[in-house]
């Protein structure tokens, strides 16, 4: 069974943390506070944020600016993943600081390609009607 993915859903506490983190990211990434040399932290957004049951483990979905270099995004903030969780433990007053991992958010993607697929079928029914 996946870890973050919880058939009953999620509790509630698990949302409240989770957008806690979600907003603490995204300042720290806009801010600057980690010190990430590899790439402006600026141009990335914290689109979701999934906590474990136990709150010790953050999937962090992020995508970077124009949804470019989204690999290089991940891995840099992978590598610099204790930066950011340093400055995150200084502005969360929580048991467990969580460790965080950072994920590529591809659920833009996913919906253009849905919205793709319903275009295609409601212009397939329109000929239908017509011919």
């Amino acid at each position: 069974m996946n870890k973050f993915n919880n058939s009953a859903g999620y509790s509630q506490r698990q949302l409240r943390v989770a957008e806690l983190v979600k907003k603490n990211v995204g300042e720290i990434l806009i801010r600057g506070e980690a010190k990430i040399t590899e790439f402006d932290s600026k141009l990335i957004t914290v689109t979701e944020v999934r906590m474990t049951p136990d709150l010790k483990s953050a999937r962090i979905y992020i995508i970077p600016l124009g949804g470019n270099d989204m690999k290089k995004a991940v891995s840099a903030l992978t590598a610099s993943a204790h930066l950011v969780r340093k400055a995150l433990s200084k502005r969360l007053d929580t048991k467990f600081l969580p460790r965080l991992n950072f994920v590529e958010d591809n659920s833009f993607e996913y919906a253009e390609k849905i919205e793709k697929i319903i275009r295609l079928n409601k212009e397939d029914e329109k000929k239908k009607r017509y011919n």
